[in-house]
């Protein structure tokens, strides 16, 4: 009697399994579909960079150096790995791609200030690539490689505008 009781709670459990599994299959649960899902083209270029974390700045560093790197070697560095290549200045980096407002930025979007000593206020002298959840990352002075908050501080007060190359 104990082997039938037995033998009905595992037909029982292994019915309710091959059920549940084959409901999650039907449905396109959101667990099979994360396994799928894939990372922009954006996030990628950002992780990448974010493992130059630390690495030295050196204003007019060469495209061909991962030592070290000035704001615009970097965009140039890490956006070519993805099969964007840019020009080698901020400031002809800012003409790239199509405008897009502070509001609408995506990770992977160019973000432009006119920061430093070179700066009037309106001229493009730094750049840096929108992070998401309102961070940038970008290499200046000491920090080097860094993210940054786009909205408090130095580069809340002198973003310029942002373009999408991506």
């Amino acid at each position: 009697m104990k082997t039938n009781i037995l033998v009905q709670k595992a037909v029982t459990v292994g019915l309710c399994a091959t059920l549940g599994f084959g409901a999650v299959l039907m449905t396109n649960a959101p667990v099979a579909q994360a396994a799928t899902a894939s990372v922009s083209t954006g996030q990628q270029i950002v992780n990448y960079g974010k493992k130059f974390t630390g690495t030295p700045y050196k204003f007019g560093a060469s495209t061909t150096t991962t030592k070290y790197f000035d704001c615009s070697s970097f965009m140039k560095y890490i956006f070519k790995k993805y099969g964007v290549d840019l020009p080698r200045t901020s400031v002809k980096q800012s003409k790239e791609g199509k405008a897009v407002s502070k509001a609408n930025l995506r990770v992977g979007d160019l973000v432009f200030f006119s920061s430093g000593s070179r700066s009037t206020g309106s001229n493009v002298t730094h750049v840096g690539v929108y992070a998401g959840n309102g961070k940038i990352l970008h290499t200046y002075g000491s920090p080097g490689v860094t993210l940054s908050d786009l909205d408090s501080g130095t580069w809340k007060r002198t973003y310029i505008k942002a373009r999408r190359v991506l």
